[in-house]
């Protein structure tokens, strides 16, 4: 839910604001990236939508670019945003200071990069969880199969459903979110044939931000007997979560593990390892593969569950209560990778 857990409600106004940018001669471009390399190392810089803070999300990004750069024997720079201008000014100094590969993440940059992509075609683009909607020779991008974790864990629902009743909370009612509500609701038939879906929309003025109102959805479902709730809810998971747990039912977090939010309730989380994809991502770039999108699923390691991963006794989840569901879980996560199972992309119809 590219997709993250956290206020999502700027990332419209960021793209509704991005201006254009001052343009600096892309020969000086080249010459600073010339000089970086002879100077020995590698350099990266990373542009984030928010300040990282306490954001797990922008964590990893951060960790995925320093990996990177260990790799390389090179450095690191962070530039974090907090609004749609500071988001610009820092485009521009990560510009200007001509970096081997430019990492940002989110759509919120999609215009920026466009601007500077035009304006610089010697300096290399990673953009993450997004893209720009022209191809650029220097611009390439990462994006996540959401859909596939998101199906998991609608079988974990199924398996565990007492009612027989699965449902989601999505952001917007919008391909793009339906990734969260319709793959759950074929899990769960995968698992338990009988089982019944459906979803309640955010919507609203403040649809990424309203913890309000995603709760009053979420007990809208939880009072028609819905058990086991998919919270795609942006910063409104919480809301999610607390009528879950008012309701004796039970919710799935989104992006990182969202169970210590709400122990005893959240079941299991679907994941986007950021870190990964970035690393992965700029080893694209250095390796002459740039200027194309790359997918990045099960199979790639750019997504999972939280309860597929290393450590999840310690997660605070409730999967992890449930051995045998996660050996069902593991056997359909083996069958998406091969390509027996196909799960359907509502982005793609």
């Amino acid at each position: 839910m590219s997709r993250r857990s956290r206020t999502r409600a700027l990332r419209i106004a960021a793209t509704v604001a991005g201006g254009a940018l001052l343009a600096t001669g892309c020969n000086a471009a080249a010459a600073r990236k010339d000089e970086g390399a002879r100077n020995g190392g590698a350099s990266f810089t990373l542009v984030t939508p928010d300040a990282v803070g306490q954001n797990e999300f922008l964590k990893l990004s951060v960790d995925g670019v320093k990996a990177a750069a260990r790799a390389r024997s090179g450095s690191s720079k962070v530039y974090e945003s907090t609004d749609p201008a500071s988001r610009q000014q820092n485009v521009q100094a990560a510009v200007d200071a001509g970096p081997q590969v430019i990492v940002l993440v989110g759509f919120e940059f999609a215009d920026l990069v466009a601007q500077q992509a035009e304006a610089h075609p010697d300096q290399r683009f990673l953009v993450v969880d997004a893209c720009t909607k022209q191809t650029y020779p220097n611009v390439s991008c990462a994006v996540f199969r959401e859909h596939e974790a998101v199906f998991l864990a609608g079988a974990e629902a199924g398996l565990l459903s007492r009612s027989g009743k699965v449902g989601a909370v999505d952001v917007l009612d919008t391909p793009q979110f339906r990734r969260y509500s319709e793959p759950f609701a074929a899990g769960a038939k995968k698992t338990a044939p009988a089982s019944g879906a459906t979803t309640r929309f955010v919507g609203g003025q403040s649809p990424f931000n309203d913890s309000a109102r995603a709760k009053e959805q979420a007990s809208s479902l939880v009072a028609a007997g819905t058990d086991q709730l998919m919270a795609a809810a942006a910063a409104g998971n919480y809301g999610v979560f607390e009528a879950a747990r008012a309701g004796g039912a039970f919710a799935y977090g989104v992006d990182v593990n969202q169970c210590a939010s709400a122990p005893g309730t959240v079941v299991d989380n679907v994941i986007k390892k950021t870190d990964v994809v970035v690393q992965k991502g700029i080893e694209e770039v250095l390796g002459g593969h740039g200027g194309r999108t790359v997918s990045y699923g099960l199979k790639e390691g750019g997504i999972s569950l939280t309860g597929l991963e290393p450590g999840v006794d310690g997660s605070q989840c409730v999967i992890a209560r449930h051995a045998p569901v996660l050996d069902q879980v593991k056997r359909l996560r083996d069958q998406i990778v091969s390509g027996e199972l196909k799960v359907d992309d509502p982005a793609a119809k």
